[in-house]
């Protein structure tokens, strides 16, 4: 820990930072104004005078939301002229949805805009510092959170088309202020961090000076134990990784022989791993325990689904799957077998015409009506072209290991409302094409 620093080695700490984690080429600093974003502006633009290879631009994200925003924009403006530092300004507009908190929506009008202005291989910098990363630690022990929301900030990561970088994190805010008022530097005050309705100004206003008057040593020992938890998760993410590797079935499928294998913490890991993969965030700890009760553990005859914010958990055939909703039906209509391809909600069905594929179907004669639809009933009897007999459509789909939510999608090609085919699975027998004649080959690409 530094955070105890001379104020004159913050500027050559922040450089080896530098050193360690920024590539050549272009950075995006985020300035609020504030005197964090402020020292890390002086002195990264101080870096990259002595280091050449790097384009230095700022964003402001204007939100509207204090009297004196129009000042702090150009204030930002000024500062950045006099540093001869392009300087962007966003105004964003903020819409609050039910339950959820101005600081967060705050937040994510921030990050969206730092996406859209960011190029492939731009590396995003903020001004986070140690006592950023301590609210975040006891706003994610708030929550309830594991190891992973412990852990804090990372230092670097991926985003968007770049890297995000939090090159302060190892500083404390006393740090900050105290160089910047030894080098001279001017910042704008937010007066709405003194109002402590939000959260985050709770603690660094009330909650933190109070365990640090306590415990002078708390913000530190705090950010050693964020650090022993970061390389307690990176660990077992190093696990999961070889778990989830060893039961992926496909992308949206895990073979639930090999996950039964597991412990159940390493169940919940592999689980948390997928599904964050899949979807951007985690289940809660009582959601896992209702996908290992109503859906793994179901019986297994059962199709067992567990709908959650992000979409359905759903087991079928001894594999976990995950989709965001099942496909809808085909409404009944016309297609033209001379076009190459039909677009339909749950996927593409291309059409070619071959005098060799075994599966070909033969061309509609004359009056024929050519029709695509779906939702066929389970009893429905249909003959594979390589069968003997036929077979109720409901135990072709459980032999072609169709999924149930996929089957009211499913495209069908009729003839005067006679099953020609189930598109990507089978060719009724009757319909297949004779001897050397043309006919048409059916490639279903569905969306999954």
């Amino acid at each position: 820990m530094v955070s105890h620093m001379r104020v004159s080695d913050l500027q050559p700490t922040l450089f080896t930072v530098f050193d360690r984690l920024l590539q050549p080429g272009s950075l995006i600093v985020g300035f609020s104004g504030g005197v964090d974003s402020r020292v890390l502006l002086e002195i990264l633009h101080r870096y990259i005078q002595v280091h050449p290879g790097y384009e230095l631009q700022a964003i402001h994200v204007h939100h509207g939301l204090n009297p004196k925003a129009d000042a702090w924009a150009e204030y930002c403006q000024k500062t950045c002229q006099a540093m001869d530092i392009p300087l962007k300004i966003e105004l964003v507009q903020l819409q609050r949805k039910n339950r959820q908190s101005l600081e967060d929506i705050a937040r994510q009008a921030r990050y969206n805009v730092f996406r859209k202005v960011m190029q492939p291989g731009t590396t995003l910098i903020t001004a986070h510092h140690q006592d950023d990363q301590v609210e975040t630690c006891l706003l994610a022990l708030k929550r309830g959170s594991g190891p992973r929301g412990l852990a804090g900030m990372p230092e670097l990561m991926s985003f968007h088309s770049g890297r995000l970088i939090r090159p302060c994190l190892s500083v404390n805010k006393q740090s900050m202020t105290a160089w910047a008022e030894a080098e001279g530097l001017t910042w704008v005050e937010d007066d709405s961090n003194q109002n402590e309705d939000f959260d985050r100004n709770f603690l660094r206003q009330s909650v933190i000076p109070l365990l640090n008057s306590r415990w002078p040593q708390f913000t530190e020992s705090a950010s050693r134990s964020m650090q022993l938890c970061a390389e307690q998760e990176a660990l077992v993410a190093e696990i999961a990784e070889s778990d989830l590797a060893a039961c992926i079935s496909t992308p949206d499928a895990l073979d639930l022989t090999t996950f039964a294998t597991f412990s159940l913490p390493r169940q919940n890991q592999l689980l948390r791993l997928w599904l964050r993969q899949l979807t951007g965030s985690v289940p809660t700890y009582l959601q896992l325990q209702n996908i290992h009760e109503q859906v793994i553990s179901s019986r297994e005859d059962a199709t067992p689904q567990l709908k959650w914010e992000k979409g359905i958990v759903s087991r079928y055939q001894n594999k976990l799957y995950f989709y965001e909703k099942s496909w809808p039906e085909i409404v009944p209509h016309d297609v033209d077998l001379n076009q190459p391809s039909c677009f339909l909600t749950s996927g593409e069905l291309q059409f070619s015409h071959s005098t060799t594929d075994i599966t070909r179907v033969r061309f509609p004669v004359k009056h024929e009506k050519v029709t695509i639809c779906s939702g066929l009933a389970g009893s429905t009897r249909l003959q594979p072209a390589n069968r003997s007999h036929s077979r109720e459509l409901k135990k072709l789909w459980q032999e072609y290991q169709v999924a149930p939510w996929l089957r009211k999608g499913w495209p069908v090609l009729c003839y005067d409302e006679q099953v020609v085919a189930v598109c990507g699975l089978f060719t009724c027998k009757s319909f297949l094409a004779q001897g050397e004649e043309e006919g048409l080959t059916l490639r279903w690409y569905p969306k999954v």
